[in-house]
């Protein structure tokens, strides 16, 4: 069993099961897909979002390894994914509480307790055609190059999202922010329940997060060139070297772009 809590859980939790306590909590129900759950709730006065994992089942788990796909097995993926992107300086969420109970994949229980960051909006909510042309070319390029820098530093440091989408970036849209430039407000990297970790991010995967990433922003109005000072931030070299050296990884990323965006057609999640 490996079990971690801070205040106010560490002492309210202190006289009872600390996994059947996160199990009962109850509030705003965000996501159930049957063993995984996440609500917003409220506690001693302050917000936060509670994942539960009750075990894929041995079906799920046999799935999956069929597929070759590495199933999401528990909530300690994720805390260790937050932990190791506080460690690189990657503005995310703070896990406050975690649990996790079990020898067997299939049918461990785990629990995630973070805090919850509002008032804050996804990025391609936040962000329109009108909203980029008014902050102006000085403004909106700090913006893309701080999401190259984040993506540089992770795939630098052998992680990788798997749902590398402008969704799962929230901007702080708290009242003291509104006279602060949106480059310079807190941008926090969520959903890290699929997140791999490595000693070194397979190209393969590094260009499956870039495409993820370049295909929701075209889709709010990032042009192309935003693209190239995305890649020269990127990959740290001046235009004309990524022009000529980079070809292969632009189409790599481009040719998925296209794919997630016929599925994303084929799906009926827009036009």
């Amino acid at each position: 069993m490996k079990l971690f809590l801070t205040e106010p859980f560490a002492s309210q939790w202190q006289d009872c099961d600390p996994f059947e306590a996160a199990f009962s909590l109850s509030g705003e129900l965000f996501r159930d897909m049957g063993d995984r759950r996440t609500s917003r709730f409220e506690f001693n006065g302050a917000a936060y979002f509670v994942k539960t994992h009750a075990g894929i089942g041995i079906g799920e788990l046999l799935k999956n390894l069929l597929y070759l796909r590495a199933p999401v097995l528990g909530a300690e993926n994720e805390y260790r994914a937050i932990s190791r992107l506080t460690e690189l300086g990657v503005e995310t969420m703070t896990a406050v509480a975690f649990g996790r109970r079990g020898w067997n994949p299939a049918s461990e229980k785990s629990f995630l307790i973070t805090r919850a960051l509002e008032p804050t909006l996804p990025l391609d909510e936040y962000c329109n055609p009108q909203v980029l042309s008014s902050m102006g070319v000085e403004e909106r390029r700090t913006l893309v190059r701080r999401l190259a820098q984040i993506s540089r530093t992770l795939h630098d440091n052998g992680i990788n999202h798997r749902d590398y989408y402008l969704c799962h970036f929230l901007l702080d849209t708290s009242p003291e922010m509104e006279a602060v430039a949106v480059s310079k407000r807190p941008l926090y990297l969520i959903d890290l329940h699929r997140v791999q970790i490595r000693h070194r991010t397979p190209r393969r995967w590094r260009h499956k997060d870039l495409a993820a990433l370049y295909y929701s922003a075209r889709r709010v109005g990032f042009d192309e060139r935003d693209v190239a000072c995305f890649l020269v931030e990127y990959k740290q070299q001046p235009l004309r070297q990524v022009i000529d050296e980079n070809h292969r990884l632009w189409r790599s990323v481009s040719k998925e772009a296209e794919q997630l965006q016929r599925k994303g057609i084929r799906k009926g999640y827009h036009d």
